[in-house]
């Protein structure tokens, strides 16, 4: 049996618990989730290192899993957009049953390995590309078909499973496990191994566009602004990267589109937009590098 699927020995009473030891047995199990990705450091290390030359070059970043594993998927990549103004086309989501999935379980679509192959090639890989593919278990058949239709286009493949020596993992060309073990409801992997995948796919992703210059120290300076709370975000990351003043900020952005990268640049080296936009193309976005210009 599965290590995700065996059993817990720690709460065999689960359902007789009182009410506060209940939740303390569900929070203390999902600290272990974050030490089991902290100890797989290594290996989110080698595959953000793989994975940054080919984005760099124009790929994209793509994702496949089923159940809660395809969701996490996809809220990774949903996420980018507004985060990193990464472009939605180059972070793709496949899940297992398609759409409807992501609200409703899609029963069989995750024994599909064909149609994971099927739908991997639907997007045309390319070398550039780099595929992260999910699966508690680890022998999930439709990550599985996606990992072997990435890998004959020259794709990077990155798998993510649960349990040791999985196929996921081992198929892939970077395999990243994260032994979580048994779960205090068993076999519900919607807990501390989902919590696992997330906390592994947040430290991938951003890792990814700090290493593409979308963050200026540790501020968020390529954020997307979309509504009235990111609007404010915008000028408060602006003044703080530059130290204006918040009406000096907003000028600034306002003359730039509210792209708090080139108003940093103007703010600091007294450019107009169209000057501190061309500073940053030249050094490919790096704000350090445009501010040393």
């Amino acid at each position: 049996m599965l290590s995700t699927e065996t059993p817990s020995n720690q709460h065999p009473d689960l359902d007789l618990y009182a009410t506060a030891d209940l939740v303390r047995a569900f929070t203390e199990d999902q600290v272990r989730a974050a030490n089991v990705v902290h100890a797989a450091g290594a290996q989110l290390s080698r595959a953000v290192d793989a994975a940054v030359p080919r984005i760099a070059a124009g790929g994209r970043l793509l994702y496949a899993g089923a159940g809660t594993s395809g969701r996490l998927g996809v809220l990774d990549s949903v996420e980018l957009f507004p985060t990193f103004s990464w472009p939605k086309e180059r972070a793709v989501a496949l899940l297992a049953g398609g759409k409807p999935a992501m609200f409703a379980a899609v029963e069989g679509a995750e024994d599909d390995r064909a149609q994971g192959a099927a739908d991997l090639r639907a997007l045309a890989p390319t070398q550039n590309d780099v595929l992260i593919a999910l699966a508690a278990s680890g022998a999930t058949p439709y990550a599985l078909g996606a990992i072997e239709a990435a890998r004959a286009a020259g794709a990077l493949t990155i798998g993510i499973a649960n349990n040791p020596a999985a196929p996921v993992a081992t198929q892939a060309e970077i395999g990243i496990t994260l032994d979580t073990g048994s779960e205090v409801i068993s076999g519900s992997t919607r807990l501390k191994a989902g919590t696992s995948q997330k906390i592994a796919l947040n430290t991938l992703s951003s890792a990814i566009m700090v290493r593409l210059h979308k963050v200026y120290g540790n501020l968020m300076v390529d954020v997307h602004p979309t509504n009235a709370k990111l609007f404010r975000r915008a000028i408060a990351l602006t003044t703080r990267a530059t130290g204006a003043d918040e009406a000096a900020a907003r000028r600034a952005l306002e003359a730039c589109g509210y792209r708090v990268k080139v108003a940093i640049v103007m703010l600091k080296r007294n450019l107009d937009s169209a000057a501190a936009e061309a500073a940053l193309t030249a050094v490919q976005g790096n704000v350090r590098a445009a501010l040393k210009a």
